[in-house]
């Protein structure tokens, strides 16, 4: 029987909540640059008995970014919407994820697939379109050369288009079903035009 990804994708208003980062080095720094290229006025706390000068160098950039070096204790969670492990050490991210799993708080383990409650997806940015891709944990790099595909085939004037369609739709009159059918009636001739052309 061959498996299935049965994770449920959102898209997470960040900026809304207040994200703990444990871990200041390497991993730590790949976890930032994710949440900050995508919600960069999230509330953002790091924790590392050593923060990078690389991090420490892009907190300068962003007031909403705090950096406490000391250990992990559990108290550091409080206060916390969702959590990210990203130290280099299993211990203290198996300690990390149980912790906040026991608090009920969201817990992304980095590279520790099992301590998870969720992933980070590679995503591809065109204006407001968002396309979150997830490989259920198996292969980041099929993730990246897929986001890499995605980013190259999408037009930049996609933006263009979301507001032409947005524009459209707040002119068309009756319920939220039959403004849908008038959009796929709108889109279809479009796609149509395409590929009589």
């Amino acid at each position: 029987m061959q498996s299935s990804n049965h994770l449920f994708p959102v898209f997470l208003k960040l900026e809304n909540l207040h994200l703990l980062i444990v871990g200041g080095g390497y991993v730590g720094m790949e976890k930032l640059e994710a949440v900050i290229s995508n919600s960069p006025a999230t509330k953002i706390t790091i924790i590392a008995t050593q923060i990078s000068n690389e991090i420490k160098n892009v907190a300068t950039q962003y007031p909403n970014i705090s950096l406490i070096e000391k250990p992990y204790h559990i108290d550091d969670l409080t206060g916390h919407d969702i959590i990210i492990a990203a130290i280099n050490d299993p211990l203290v991210s198996r300690q990390v994820a149980e912790d906040a799993k026991n608090k009920k708080i969201l817990v992304n383990a980095a590279d520790k697939p099992e301590l998870c409650d969720f992933y980070l997806s590679s995503v591809v940015k065109k204006g407001n379109l968002k396309i979150a891709i997830s490989t259920n944990g198996k292969s980041p790099t099929i993730a990246k050369r897929v986001k890499e595909m995605l980013h190259e085939t999408i037009p930049d004037e996609i933006d263009t288009l979301l507001d032409n369609m947005q524009n459209i739709r707040n002119k068309m009159s009756g319920d939220f079903t039959e403004k849908v059918k008038q959009l796929n009636e709108l889109t279809k001739t479009l796609s149509q035009k395409n590929n009589n052309a």
